[in-house]
């Protein structure tokens, strides 16, 4: 928070300012500016004579916005979790909107080759960033003897312009705003790594990666910025915006198998029944007893399965599941136990990220990252996980119709995702960029809002295994819980995901050279 030492003017604004916090903003500007920027561009008539002290903002954890990020790693699995900072633009696309914000970011220069050596930008995705975890990028930083950098996703975190999550406050989250953040913040972090090397005009040649919506956006940060990166590594990246995401539910019964799918749609089924006759008894069994829901509720079951195929631990759920089946036991008491001892106290997942009450809080609080994907879901990407009309493994409840309810439930009239505008400013799965490698795992749902064919300038790889899911290539196997390195090992098939590896690196050290002989290194 932004500490003033306000001259008389400045205290007759805040007292004016607090009488008049339930006014629209459009009538209160001036106190837009004080009570809801965690900093702001200075207003000459107040900044006279003040000083900005600027301290840290309290830390805001995260729990898992709808499965599309990874767990959090803990602290001895970061290769650094000390924080930096930066003053970051707020609306990129506004010539008179000159506010900023700080966004915090971390570097990792242990295997650096200066003063010439690549950097590695790790792209932050939808949640806290809490260091640069120790992932297969640092087998490459040492590789290529990279400095690596990473910088948190504004709005998440600790990177949060405002004091709460309104809907008119997260107006400039988009992934739009976020791309020419990490465009700006190369520049930025450039022009201090010259500032130390005592040296101008020189440019790194920079390489960018990411996973899942962060991988994304690396393969559209090459796309929009092709002057700024020699290449971009796009890992499980849903470049497709997807309305009713069908394939997504029809993925998870291939990887599941015909006996695991099967047992798992008879649970849906009876679920489905005893919903209907005795709800709340059925949700505390799952101790789900606060969400009222339906939908939220069938949600929350449809995910706890969903988790064990796309991080690469599909026997955690099959296995038990079968066995049950075979041994005539009661099936939803069997999945009952699976998600409590799983999914809620192994993996940490909250029940309370699916009920819509909580979606709906704007207090900025250690859940806030639930409200603001679901923000960029509702306004961008859709994604919506909807049960196909014929075969499906998730409840018939969880349909378009639910995700169009919590879009407007949770925040207001007239907000809904525009999936064609998506696609049509950033290509789709038909992305026209160059340099970037699309990797995928053959057990995640995920793939198929990635680009799955290679064409020329933008190689495709699925790697193929019993436990191959999201950032496979980057995480190894299970990716969660994280396997320092990303090591392979314990994936069913290692030679898959390092013969993918090798040709990762092979297109990282050609795009490298290519840069650097072409003179892409000097601004």
């Amino acid at each position: 928070m932004i500490m003033l030492n306000l001259t008389p003017q400045g205290r007759r604004l805040r007292i004016l300012c607090r009488k008049r916090a339930l006014l629209p903003l459009k009538k209160n500007s001036d106190c837009r500016n004080y009570n809801t920027m965690k900093l702001a561009a200075p207003s000459p008539a107040l900044y006279i004579a003040v000083f900005l002290l600027i301290t840290t903002v309290a830390s805001i954890g995260a729990s898992p916005p709808r499965l599309m990020r990874l767990p959090a790693s803990s602290n001895k699995n970061y290769l650094t979790n000390e924080e930096h900072w930066f003053n970051q633009t707020l609306d990129h696309f506004s010539p008179y909107d000159h506010r900023q914000f700080r966004q915090r970011y971390y570097e990792y220069l242990d295997d650096f080759q200066t003063p010439n050596g690549p950097i590695f930008l790790k792209i932050c995705g939808e949640s806290a960033c809490s260091g640069i975890t120790n992932d297969y990028l640092a087998v490459l930083a040492k590789k290529f003897g990279a400095a690596v950098v990473s910088l948190e996703h504004r709005y998440y975190g600790k990177s949060t312009p405002f004091n709460s999550s309104t809907t008119e406050n997260l107006r400039y989250l988009s992934s739009k705003q976020a791309l020419f953040d990490l465009a700006a913040f190369r520049q930025y972090y450039q022009e201090s790594l010259n500032l130390k090397l005592e040296r101008s005009n020189i440019d790194n040649p920079w390489f960018v990666f990411g996973v899942s919506y962060s991988g994304a956006l690396s393969a559209w940060f090459r796309l929009k910025f092709p002057h700024l990166t020699c290449g971009s590594l796009a890992s499980s990246a849903v470049v497709e915006a997807v309305y009713n995401f069908t394939d997504f539910d029809k993925q998870i019964g291939e990887s599941a198998g015909p006996e695991c799918k099967s047992v798992l749609q008879e649970i849906t089924r009876l679920v489905d029944q005893k919903l209907e006759s005795n709800g709340k008894a059925l949700k505390t069994l799952f101790s789900a007893a606060q969400l009222k829901n339906d939908g939220d509720f069938m949600y929350f079951l449809a995910d706890a399965a969903v988790t064990a195929f796309q991080y690469g631990n599909p026997d955690k759920v099959c296995i038990p599941l079968i066995e049950a089946k075979k041994a005539g036991k009661d099936l939803v008491e069997a999945y009952a136990t699976y998600v409590k001892e799983y999914y809620v106290k192994s993996l940490g997942v909250s029940v309370e990220t699916y009920d819509q009450q909580h979606l709906k809080k704007t207090t900025l609080t250690g859940g806030s990252s639930d409200r603001l994907w679901w923000f960029q879901v509702c306004t961008e990407v859709a994604y919506f996980q909807v049960a196909p009309s014929n075969d499906s493994i998730r409840s018939s409840k969880v349909d378009t119709r639910y995700h169009l309810d919590l879009c407007k439930n949770v925040f207001g009239e007239g907000v809904f995702p525009d999936v064609n505008a998506t696609n049509l400013y950033y290509g789709g799965k038909r992305i026209a960029g160059s340099k970037i490698i699309f990797t995928n795992g053959s057990q995640d749902p995920w793939r198929h809002a990635s680009k799955q064919t290679s064409s020329p300038e933008m190689p495709s790889y699925i790697i193929k295994c019993h436990n191959c899911g999201h950032g496979t290539d980057m995480r190894g196997c299970p990716q969660s819980p994280l396997v320092p390195e990303g090591d392979a090992k314990n994936c069913s098939s290692p030679d898959a995901v390092n013969t993918v590896r090798k040709q990762i690196i092979e297109h990282i050290d050609l795009w490298l050279s290519q840069c650097q002989s072409s003179g892409a290194c000097s601004m």
